[in-house]
């Protein structure tokens, strides 16, 4: 630590030893509450926590056309809200997601012979580079999002979970790389994201070639998942209360380990250190640094301000 943290620490000592600091009680009106959506349920069940939850349970909460706007609208809101420190992402009902709704998207799945391919290529590639964008917001968004998966998890809900930073599941969940059964390849995240985090190209390989179901175990022996729960219920308080542990870090210094480690993934090992030599030459002057250090030394918790 620098002399100039350390005469800044001492400074706020001795001004706290004489005059208490005043926390405003005002807080400010989250920007998510001026949002309705169709096909989501947001809520936030405890302080810089929010939980987004995939709500059409009569569907099995499959993904339809309305579901990417709102989805990729929703983090994108998340992304700045100074409310937010953490996203829990889970499902109502009997499943998390059965995936891409076929019949709601039965247009771009069909094929009019009578329009031609070229422009029909360019028509498509564009749909799906926006179903891309929507989870890509999930990496995107500097918070942390932990994915609650229960029943089951199948196509698309796989490419949405593995752009979440954790994940963890029931005992009663299964997963299903589903795509090449209706004869399409992964194409919203899976192939790119999931090799990346279970470090193991044979076993995702296996799963895509042969769409066959996958459960608990399995997936947290590769590491695809990290915890398993009895229930959801009990998966969903463990959640919240790792969640509301992470919100009570320094959201700099949170917000900061997602941003480097999603870089560092991509690139060799130097050029993670160098970004990250860049990153702390301005964070490590934050004055959540100096908070946490008096914290530490008086014993107490920490107060950061909203980020």
């Amino acid at each position: 630590m620098s002399l100039c943290s350390l005469s800044g620490i001492f400074r706020v000592l001795k001004q706290s030893a004489v005059q208490p600091a005043l926390i405003s009680m005002t807080r400010k009106m989250s920007t998510l509450e001026n949002y309705k959506y169709n096909t989501l349920l947001v809520t936030k069940p405890s302080d810089f926590v929010y939980q987004v939850e995939l709500n059409r349970p009569e569907k099995r909460n499959a993904m339809n056309r309305i579901f990417w706007k709102e989805f990729r609208e929703c983090f994108g809101v998340l992304a700045t809200d100074p409310e937010c420190r953490v996203v829990i992402l889970s499902g109502a009902g009997k499943a998390f997601t059965s995936g891409l709704d076929l019949m709601d998207h039965a247009e771009l799945l069909s094929r009019d012979d009578d329009v031609d391919v070229g422009r029909t290529a360019f028509t498509v590639r564009n749909s799906v580079m926006e179903m891309q964008k929507t989870f890509l917001n999930i990496e995107n968004c500097p918070k942390p999002v932990i994915a609650a998966v229960h029943g089951a998890c199948v196509g698309a809900g796989i490419d949405m979970i593995s752009a979440c930073d954790m994940r963890y599941c029931t005992s009663d969940a299964w997963f299903q790389i589903k795509e090449v059964d209706i004869g399409l390849a992964a194409d919203v995240g899976t192939l790119q994201w999931m090799p990346k985090i279970v470090g193991s190209h044979s076993w995702v390989r296996e799963l895509a070639l042969t769409a066959r179901q996958f459960f608990p175990e399995e997936a947290k022996e590769f590491g695809f998942v990290s915890r398993i729960f009895a229930e959801k219920e009990e998966m969903l308080k463990e959640a919240l209360t790792v969640a509301e542990t992470v919100a009570s870090k320094s959201p700099v210094a949170v917000q900061g380990t997602k941003i480097n480690m999603n870089y560092s993934r991509d690139r060799t090992v130097k050029e993670g250190l160098d970004s990250m030599a860049s990153w702390s030459s301005a964070m490590l002057q934050s004055e959540d640094v100096q908070k946490s250090a008096i914290a530490a030394l008086q014993k107490e918790k920490a107060v950061f301000s909203k980020l």
